[in-house]
């Protein structure tokens, strides 16, 4: 029987036009441009804002007897939206326990605000911390303050490019179950949802929704039939309990449920999951957690 059509909000692609020329502000391009040389790694304009990625490579995370690829759950990054004179800046950062501390210390001094700090995952070796943070201001000073936190941790930079992996996971498969299409690299497929309609305000401003409230699912195939898959579920409050149910129905463990965001409304919630076993159950499970959300 064929699955039914799942309806979610889709991500915009929003193009930005250039603004009329300030007195020493530079063109919007070029800011842009120059958070990427500051941050030391590339730009990639997506999903109505500006995302610079910072995964730890360095990092060789295992699960059980599965060794974690970056792409799945290693991708630290950044993001900025607005102009580039008066921009919002999120992101998350991948950190080792020996690294907590003084990135804390640092992003209250380079006046960053942290929104969370937790686990996404349970049971991995080396333990990891993500904390998510939030600043607005230009966007070169918000890059610099932020170079300054990067520096107190071991994140490769500058970020060299990936060299192109055909993929080897069935993403036919992997597309059609969960009714999105993404992209792939070598094992890994990657799927973005928007799971909140309407729009989200924070501190008064209307953020981008994919920068700050996607669903992102990653896949990645362990051999010829088995698969892992973590991500987070961001929805509203009276989502959470059935979402849950689901994952739970299929076998699929939620390994935190919590905030990334402070004062935002309506109110969030993140939903981060660990799936392991055949890859038509899992992606079936997470099919499931999907259709609740509707």
């Amino acid at each position: 029987m064929r699955a039914p059509t799942l309806l979610l909000s889709p991500v915009l692609l929003v193009t930005l036009g250039t603004p009329i020329a300030r007195a020493q502000t530079p063109p919007q391009g070029a800011a842009w441009d120059s958070v990427a040389r500051i941050l030391q790694t590339p730009l990639s304009a997506t999903g109505g804002y500006y995302r610079y990625n910072l995964p730890r490579r360095d990092v060789t995370l295992r699960i059980g007897d599965v060794t974690v690829s970056p792409s799945l759950a290693l991708g630290g990054w950044a993001g900025f939206s607005g102009e580039a004179d008066d921009a919002t800046a999120m992101g998350d950062l991948v950190l080792l326990a020996s690294e907590v501390k003084p990135v804390l210390a640092e992003l209250a001094h380079q006046r960053l605000d942290v929104t969370a700090v937790h686990n996404h995952l349970a049971g991995e070796e080396p333990q990891l911390t993500y904390v998510h943070f939030h600043g607005q201001g230009r966007a070169t000073e918000l890059a610099t303050r932020l170079d300054r936190v990067l520096a107190h941790t071991a994140t490769p930079r500058p970020v060299a490019a990936q060299p192109a992996a055909p993929p080897t996971i069935d993403t036919a498969l992997v597309f059609r179950t969960l009714g999105h299409s993404g992209t792939a690299r070598g094992n890994v497929a990657q799927v973005g949802f928007v799971l909140v309609s309407g729009a989200v305000t924070l501190h008064g401003r209307t953020v981008v929704p994919a920068m700050a409230y996607g669903s992102p699912v990653n896949v990645q195939m362990v051999d010829g039939t088995r698969a892992v898959a973590t991500g987070d579920f961001a929805v509203e409050g009276g989502k959470v309990s059935a979402m849950l149910a689901a994952l739970a129905a299929h076998g699929i463990a939620a390994t935190a449920v919590h905030t990334h965001l402070i004062d935002e409304s309506p109110r969030l919630y993140y939903m981060h999951f660990w799936a392991d076993g055949p890859v038509a159950e899992v992606l079936a499970g997470l099919r499931a957690a999907l259709d609740a959300a509707r």
